[in-house]
C-alpha cells in the first residue's frame, strides 16, 4: 500500500531535517537482503548514530535537491538504502563493514557536502579512524611534551633525595 500525499511530504521533510546536519551519504542495494540481515544493520547504524533509511528514489531526489548532496541523484537507480551521518566516517564503516561480511549489501555511492565519491572511494573513507580516536590521538600529542616537562622537573628533587639517602647510607657504614 502506498503513501498518501501527507505522509510522503512528512517522510521528505524528516530525510531534509537528516541532511541538513548531516556530512555524509551513503548509497548501497539492498536487493534480496533477509530481514533479520537488514535488521541486524539497522541495529548497527543505530549503535554508530547513523539514520539508515529505505525510501523511494522520488522521495530521496525530493530531499536531496537543493542540498550539498544533490549530485547523488544520479547515481539513485534501484532499491537503495541510504545511510545518512554528521560523521562521515561512521556512515561509510557501518555499511562497509556489513557489506565485507554480507555480499547481498553492494555499496553504490556516496557523498559529501559538494563531492560525489565512489564506492572505492567510501571504502577507502571507512578505513579511516573516527573523529573520536583522532581527537584522542590528538589529545596524546598534546599532552606528551607536558607530562615529559613534569617527569624532568620531578627528577630534581628525586635526585637530591637519592644522594642524601646515599650519604647517609654511607655515614652509617662509616660509624
Amino acid at each position: 500500500m502506498g503513501l498518501n500525499l501527507g505522509q510522503k511530504q512528512a517522510v521528505v521533510a524528516e530525510v531534509s531535517a537528516q541532511l541538513a546536519k548531516a556530512q555524509a551519504v551513503v548509497l548501497a542495494r539492498y536487493r534480496s537482503l533477509q530481514v533479520a540481515e537488514m535488521t541486524e544493520l539497522r541495529r548497527r547504524a543505530r549503535k554508530s548514530g547513523v539514520y539508515l533509511r529505505v525510501l523511494k528514489n522520488t522521495l530521496a531526489r525530493r530531499a536531496i535537491a537543493d542540498t550539498p548532496f544533490s549530485a547523488l541523484s544520479d547515481k539513485m537507480v534501484g532499491p537503495l538504502a541510504y545511510g545518512i551521518s554528521p560523521d562521515p566516517v561512521a556512515v561509510a564503516k557501518v555499511l562497509h563493514e556489513f557489506a565485507r561480511d554480507n555480499e547481498k549489501l553492494v555499496i553504490m555511492a556516496g557523498a559529501m557536502p559538494n563531492y560525489v565519491m565512489s564506492p572505492k572511494e567510501v571504502a577507502d573513507l571507512a578505513t579511516m579512524p573516527s573523529r573520536v580516536e583522532l581527537l584522542a590521538k590528538l589529545m596524546a600529542t598534546m599532552q606528551a611534551p607536558v607530562a615529559k616537562f613534569v617527569r624532568t622537573l620531578n627528577e630534581v628533587p628525586g635526585k637530591f633525595v637519592r644522594t642524601l639517602a646515599a650519604v647517609r647510607d654511607h655515614k652509617e657504614k662509616a660509624a
